[in-house]
């Protein structure tokens, strides 16, 4: 049986479609987004020549652990909302390939006090940059009804969003809601009776993305891939609900993340930034998802630039 102990830190979801989607030149240059336990790093590590170069994002202090000893890979422990800025540092102006396996690593959902999953009791944390200023905490117990209705329908596509928001601010009345216990404790008389993992799932992940920032930084990084990649580059991006998904189908459909179609002023033709090579989304199979369950919500979309 397994530990909290020896668990792994994250298992790669869909690791040989990523791999097969960057058709890696050996002596190229590449971007893995989220670092996370290493494994898309690793493997993207073994196609590549002692000429090639990878560049791994993270903002976890976590995932530093995990990080091999290769000169060919650099670790950079910030956000990959920052990319350019970063790649800039290391005299990189283009790249090869990016690869972004979005959301959150099975560690940070099973270290319990990190306040991501709600099988434990924690504090109300789920920063994923340790860092930052903003929790989990800090949100349920300072934003107004306004803003956590909106963030609950729009982050959460919870549907009695509103309830929801009147329950939290009602109960901080009574004193500051510290824990992740207290918290389901609090929101009770709103979640369904025999669907309260899948409710508890939809509002855990709203209340992540704003403390995260998640969907700006995703934007921001997205908007800058588009002149970061070669032409002829490839981008493979794994989503895990519909908001990622969503942004990233708009921007290799139309370049930008709003999916506005720009046209050619002279004449008149669709400027087109990207060859979608899925024209649906690439899911795990059967077996993929009875060995790492948390995989079963992927969808990852592969584009090459032209």
């Amino acid at each position: 049986m397994e530990t909290m102990s020896n668990l792994p830190y994250h298992i790669p979801v869909l690791l040989q479609p990523c791999i097969d989607g960057l058709d890696i030149n050996p002596d190229g240059v590449y971007v893995d987004l989220t670092f996370g336990g290493g494994g898309h790093s690793k493997e993207i590590l073994k196609h590549l020549s002692a000429k090639g170069k990878l560049f791994s994002f993270d903002q976890d202090e976590d995932a530093k652990a995990n990080i091999p000893d290769d000169k060919r890979l650099t670790f950079i422990p910030h956000n990959f909302r920052y990319i350019s800025n970063y790649l800039k540092l290391y005299g990189v102006t283009q790249v090869d390939g990016i690869l972004g396996d979005l959301g959150v690593s099975s560690h940070q959902f099973d270290k319990g006090d990190r306040g991501f999953s709600t099988r434990f009791d924690a504090d109300l944390d789920m920063r994923m940059n340790q860092k930052s200023d903003l929790t989990a905490k800090k949100v349920l117990n300072t934003y107004d009804v306004k803003k956590l209705t909106a963030m609950f329908r729009e982050y959460g596509e919870v549907d009695n969003a509103f309830r929801l928001a009147n329950l939290i601010f009602e109960a901080r009345a009574n004193g500051s809601i510290e824990t992740t216990a207290q918290f389901k404790e609090v929101i009770k008389p709103c979640t369904p009776k025999f669907e309260e993992g899948k409710y508890l799932a939809k509002v855990y992940q709203a209340i992540r993305i704003e403390v995260n920032q998640e969907m700006e930084a995703l934007k921001e990084c997205l908007t800058q891939c588009v002149n970061l990649l070669k032409p002829n580059a490839r981008l493979v991006v794994m989503s895990y609900h519909s908001l990622e998904d969503r942004l990233v189908k708009n921007l290799i459909r139309s370049g930008n993340i709003e999916g506005i179609e720009e046209k050619d002023l002279v004449f008149g033709k669709i400027t087109k930034y990207f060859k979608s090579l899925t024209s649906k989304p690439i899911v795990p199979d059967a077996e993929e998802i009875e060995k790492n369950s948390r995989a079963r919500s992927a969808k990852l979309r592969i584009a090459v630039k032209l």
